[in-house]
């Protein structure tokens, strides 16, 4: 009987395992120059009209083949074999990349920019223009409208014939289809159906996410994996926990974090008060704050774990 329940209590969660919708990435490319571009992945074109930022969402598959063509032909076309909108552990994320112009040559590239893990509760600013992947735009609509106009001539003719002053006098009707005749005109119009759009709303007076650049990291990008490791590589050259510190400040004063990153700086202080200045300075410069209690398994005593809990119910 035992072997029965449990067999059925795993049936049940495999159920409700294969039920679940499979985590799906999303995908931003905005172009730094302001340059309206058409987003194609794996063939599809995303967009009809040009967009300087587009973000496509549910994509399930690791990586895409993206080719971007600009609407001024003058820019040329970039290509991508492996736009990847996956991390080193395999899990979907919300990836952005930009175009720019390479300083080498002149030419429109496009680079990785950001990632940040996949929030539902997303919600993209009002500039950019979200597709859904999987929903491909409808082919054009071709419309051929015929107008028929019809001419009528003279409907016969009249022919008379004096023959050598005789007096005899011949009339003739003549009907004739070329005369009395019809003219058909076919004008043929096309029209092209746009893609189905989710165009977010966005929050009142918010811009395009940003890099932190005033202590506000509501809506902002946080450092990328590249920079983030150069960051705290910089930290730890330091000697002494009072450079530490200040180098640590002076690196996030201008960045955003997210809980997680906070916690790793934490850890390359070796005082526990070092530690706890950090983590109070790092608190307004957090994007995810909602996952701060994260920070707490960085002190080794409980009355810092307080301490720091008060100053954040003391920010809020």
């Amino acid at each position: 009987m035992k072997k029965t329940v449990l067999l059925f209590v795993a049936i049940v969660n495999a159920a409700i395992l294969f039920a679940q919708p499979a985590p799906t990435a999303n995908l931003t490319i905005f172009s730094e120059d302001g340059n309206k571009f058409f987003l194609i992945l794996n063939g599809e074109r995303q967009n009809n009209v040009a967009q300087t930022n587009i973000r496509v969402e549910d994509l399930v598959q690791p990586y895409y083949n993206c080719k971007i063509i600009f609407e001024d032909k003058a820019l040329g076309e970039i290509s991508k074999g492996t736009l990847m909108v996956r991390d080193a552990d395999n899990m979907p994320v919300d990836v952005t990349y930009k175009i720019k112009t390479d300083k080498n040559n002149g030419k429109q590239i496009l680079k990785y920019f950001s990632q940040e893990p996949v929030r539902p509760d997303y919600i993209a600013p009002s500039n950019v223009t979200v597709y859904h992947w999987g929903r491909p735009q409808p082919a054009p609509v071709v419309q051929q409208t015929t107008t028929t106009t019809t001419t009528t001539g003279t409907p016969g003719a009249n022919v008379n014939v004096n023959m050598g002053g005789l007096g005899v006098g011949v009339n003739i009707n003549i009907n004739d289809p070329i005369i009395q005749g019809s003219t058909t005109t076919t004008t043929t119009t096309t029209s092209s159906s746009s893609h189905t759009t989710t165009t977010h709303p966005g929050q009142p007076n918010q811009s395009e996410p940003r890099p932190n650049l005033y202590g506000d990291c509501t809506y902002s990008y946080s450092m990328n994996p590249k920079d983030f490791e150069e960051a705290k590589e910089t930290i730890k050259a330091s000697s002494f926990d009072e450079t530490k510190l200040s180098t640590a400040k002076e690196i996030i004063s201008s960045n955003c974090l997210y809980a997680d990153q906070v916690a790793q700086i934490c850890k390359l202080f070796s005082f526990e008060d070092s530690k706890l200045d950090f983590a109070k300075y790092a608190y307004n410069h957090t994007i995810d704050r909602s996952n701060y209690f994260k920070v707490n398994n960085v002190f080794s005593f409980s009355s810092s774990k307080e301490d720091l809990s008060n100053y954040i119910r003391g920010s809020r």
